[in-house]
């Protein structure tokens, strides 16, 4: 293998895990509610100013301030669904879907216009110490940070997954999405799972922002990028699919990188084709169950 492609692989790895990161609490949030939040990225871009605004005034490592941007986004999470989403719980399924969409994008444009006349339009990178260091493994230069968000993304994916999988509130969670009539009648508060299903969706986002303050840059405008990534990983994976998500995410990582190689300015659009069809070929996902 030459070397160009094995870095380009390399890089696709690292940044498709965040990928899945970014679209694992978007895909919690649809699978659990029905409920479409194309703000998705705008939670991510508050969660890389937190980050960023930790280590800029207090000094606060990145990687230690990620549980504090999460509990930032908790709250913002809780007050956004509070406020807007949960008035939708009772719609049927297409009217809760399609609102949802409404609300969100008007959502994102008040979030990018606050964060702009706050922050400016400035790009924000946080730049520790160690910001530039790499080792090389078969002769493929690896950044550490890049490297430490990887393992962090696979942590938060797997808790995740042990989560829904071994904790009574998780298998609540997944009867919830399964069917929410039939979780009412076995006695589980179905508007508390609603709400600590987006509450955890906005977790996950602020820890994605960290990561991509850290091995990128944030701005106000990020968010629809990273929504769009998300959406892409969403539909990929499957809906509901933790390693679906995770999996999804890699794909477009690397196809995305990959293609870098040949086509640099059009990389991105490689991802919207295998979107699409995907969308043709398998609507459901890669690891998604077709309904019915």
């Amino acid at each position: 293998m030459s070397t160009p492609i094995a870095q380009s692989l390399a890089s696709g790895i690292l940044v498709g895990a965040l990928y899945g990161l970014a679209a694992v609490g978007l895909s919690l949030v649809f699978g659990v509610t029905k409920i479409l939040n194309v703000a998705h990225g705008e939670l991510l871009m508050l969660g890389g100013y937190a980050s960023f605004w930790l280590f800029t005034l207090m000094g606060v490592d990145p990687f230690a301030g990620v549980p504090l941007s999460m509990f930032a986004l908790v709250l913002v999470g809780l007050i956004v669904y509070q406020l807007l989403f949960s008035r939708l719980i009772k719609l049927p399924t297409e009217d809760k879907i399609r609102n949802s969409l409404l609300i969100g994008f008007g959502l994102g444009l008040i979030l990018q216009n606050v964060a702009l006349r706050l922050w400016t339009a400035d790009n924000r990178g946080i730049t520790t110490s160690y910001a530039g260091a790499t080792f090389t493994l078969l002769g493929v230069r690896l950044p550490y940070v890049r490297v430490a968000s990887l393992v962090i993304a696979f942590v938060f994916l797997l808790a995740l997954q042990l989560f829904l999988q071994r904790t009574y509130t998780g298998k609540a969670i997944r009867a919830t999405a399964q069917d929410w009539e039939a979780a009412t009648l076995m006695g589980i508060n179905v508007h508390s799972v609603y709400r600590l299903s987006f509450m955890l969706g906005a977790a996950l986002a602020g820890a994605a922002g960290t990561l991509v303050a850290v091995g990128y840059s944030v701005e106000p405008v990020v968010g629809m990028h990273w929504t769009l990534k998300s959406l892409i990983v969403l539909v990929l994976g499957g809906i509901g699919s933790i390693a679906g998500t995770l999996v999804g995410g890699l794909i477009l990582g690397v196809t995305e990188s990959v293609a870098a190689l040949w086509i640099s300015n059009y990389r991105h659009v490689v991802g919207l084709a295998i979107f699409i069809l995907v969308l043709l070929i398998r609507p459901q996902g890669l690891f998604g169950v077709k309904e019915g």
